[in-house]
Formats: structure tokens, sequence, C-alpha cells
């Protein structure tokens, strides 16, 4: 069974959210999320509204995500080399370049294919930014 994995911060869960775990999953037969750590959230100069153990929850109820853990507090590659996925599914916002992340991969001997999901819900509040944006107006 081809395993996936997918990553993200996933603060404010949305549908833009959804169809990017829901097409990550048509990848493979396996959907493996790796949740970002306050900790490393914080480090982008970002406090996080909703704490991980709470994130990661929410994350685990979805019907498409077969399990979910949360990152390293040191490496992102640390979860990468435990799970073995066979795919890494990226975001159509997501910050990585492909060739980039590929190379780093290859440097760790991590034989994972990187995919660009590049659908992109349509709605008006298609990203955490543009919610957080709204709530912080209203």
């Amino acid at each position: 069974m081809t395993k996936v994995a997918a990553t993200g911060v996933f603060e404010i869960l949305h549908p833009g959210h959804i169809l990017f775990l829901t097409e990550a999953k048509k990848l493979g037969g396996e959907l493996i999320v790796i949740l970002a750590r306050d900790e490393n959230i914080k480090k982008h100069k970002r406090q996080p509204m909703i704490p991980e153990n709470q994130r990661i929850e929410v994350i685990r109820a979805l019907k498409v995500v077969d399990a979910a853990v949360l990152g390293d507090l040191d490496d992102m590659f640390k979860p990468i080399i435990e799970l073995k996925p066979d795919i890494i599914a990226l975001g159509p916002n997501q910050a990585f370049l492909e060739k980039d992340l590929e190379k780093k991969l290859k440097e760790r001997n991590i034989n994972a294919k990187v995919v660009r999901i590049k659908t992109l819900w349509g709605g008006e509040l298609n990203s955490t930014g543009k919610i957080i944006g709204k709530i912080k107006k209203n």
C-alpha cells in the first residue's frame, strides 16, 4: 500500500485543508498527517491560537486521515524517517519548493516522491490567514 505523508499547522480547519488532504489521500492508500508543533510555529514568530493537542484531535477525527502524528521539535525530517512514506504531499500554498525538498530528502537517504497538490479551494476564506484577518476585522 502506498503511504502518503502530508504536513501542516492545520490551525483553523477550513475547506482548503479538507481539499488538500482529500487530494493527498488519492495519491495512495494510507494518509498520515504530520502536524506542526506549537514550539516550531513560535519559531516562525507566530503564536499558535489552537494548541497542538487540540489540533491533532481534530485532524485524527477526519475520515480521510488514517493517522496523525506530531512533528519533531528539532528535526522536521525525523517523522519522515520513522514513517517511511512513499509520497510527501505539499499543499498549494506551502512554502517548500519541490526540488529543494527532494534534494534534502536524498541527502538523508529518504526515497519519497514529492508531489505538489495544485488544487486550491476557491472560496473567499481559503486560508487560515484570511480567516484570522476577518476575525480581527470584525
